[in-house]
């Protein structure tokens, strides 16, 4: 048997697909007939940010990703396989602190390799090593013995991220993961998540109500339309770079601004409904320009 050759070998199927799915709740609709696929290319997973009038799906995405819920109609894939359960290469952080308020930092962020050691393969030195170099990455170092309730939400949402990324997840789901916090911490939080996305590189999904943070944090916006959600616009090409910049010097860059007023009129066109020439309302993955 001949082996194929590099260029013949099989593409590898999208970290995260969705084909045709739907989900209703009762007689609610929530999703309708979501299609979409985001690859990983060169090692790198794509950041997504998501925004939507509330109540237009955006969270049940999320939970579908997870394996927390399944479509009533279609197929949501993890590559390759339909996502059935949960697993160890998805984490989620919520908008709610979600730390065990009972474990210090650094037991927090060792728990979930504590439970899976045996899978993992990884001793008890090596466990605590990534432990201690995921807690200094977040800044938390000198908090690692601290319990939750002597931290700030900007600190508890660190102790979020870094419990996450100790299992290294390929994909990593946030719901409104910083809508909780003051603004100065808000920014912070921002700038972090970015950098800690540069250097790792997972598949992010993250909803947002801010359109400035959609653009700041990701490298494609989805906009859903009001429900039953779909993917009204799916913004690439406008969305400026933000490596290495802080959120306040970002927002004062003409590339920035204009990103914004691409993905506010986009948006601004959903939520009044309005309709294109062509067939209906706005179709999926229709690229916004001002």
């Amino acid at each position: 048997m001949t082996t194929p050759e590099p260029s013949q070998a099989a593409t590898p199927p999208p970290i995260v697909e969705a084909r045709q799915v739907t989900v209703r709740f009762g007689t609610f609709t929530a999703l309708i007939d979501v299609s979409f696929a985001s690859p990983r290319v060169a090692g790198h997973g794509e950041f997504i940010t998501i925004i939507g009038p509330s109540g237009c799906g955006k969270s049940t995405l999320l939970n579908l990703i997870a394996g927390f819920l399944r479509p009533t109609e279609g197929e949501i894939l993890v590559k390759g396989s339909p996502a059935l359960r949960p697993g160890r290469d998805r984490g989620m952080i919520f908008q709610q602190y979600s730390s065990f308020p009972h474990l210090t930092v650094r037991q927090n962020v060792l728990f979930g390799l504590e439970i899976n050691r045996k899978e993992l393969k990884i001793d008890a030195a090596a466990r605590l090593a990534k432990a201690e170099n995921l807690i200094e990455q977040v800044g938390l170092a000198p908090h690692r013995d601290k319990y939750p309730h002597q931290l700030s939400g900007g600190q508890q949402q660190r102790v979020a991220i870094a419990r996450s990324l100790a299992m290294e997840p390929q994909i990593l789901l946030m719901d409104e993961p910083f809508s909780a916090l003051d603004e100065p911490t808000r920014l912070e939080m921002q700038e972090l998540l970015v950098e800690l996305w540069n250097r790792i590189h997972p598949t992010i999904f993250c909803v947002t109500h801010s359109v400035s943070e959609a653009v700041y944090l990701a490298e494609r916006v989805w906009i859903f339309t009001q429900a039953p959600g779909q993917i009204a616009y799916d913004i690439r090409d406008a969305i400026p770079p933000s490596a290495g910049i802080p959120p306040l010097v970002a927002q004062e860059r003409a590339e920035f601004k204009e990103a914004v007023f691409v993905v506010t009129e986009a948006f601004r066109r959903v939520s009044n409904g309005i309709k294109n020439s062509n067939s209906g309302l706005i179709r999926p993955q229709q690229q916004a320009r001002p």
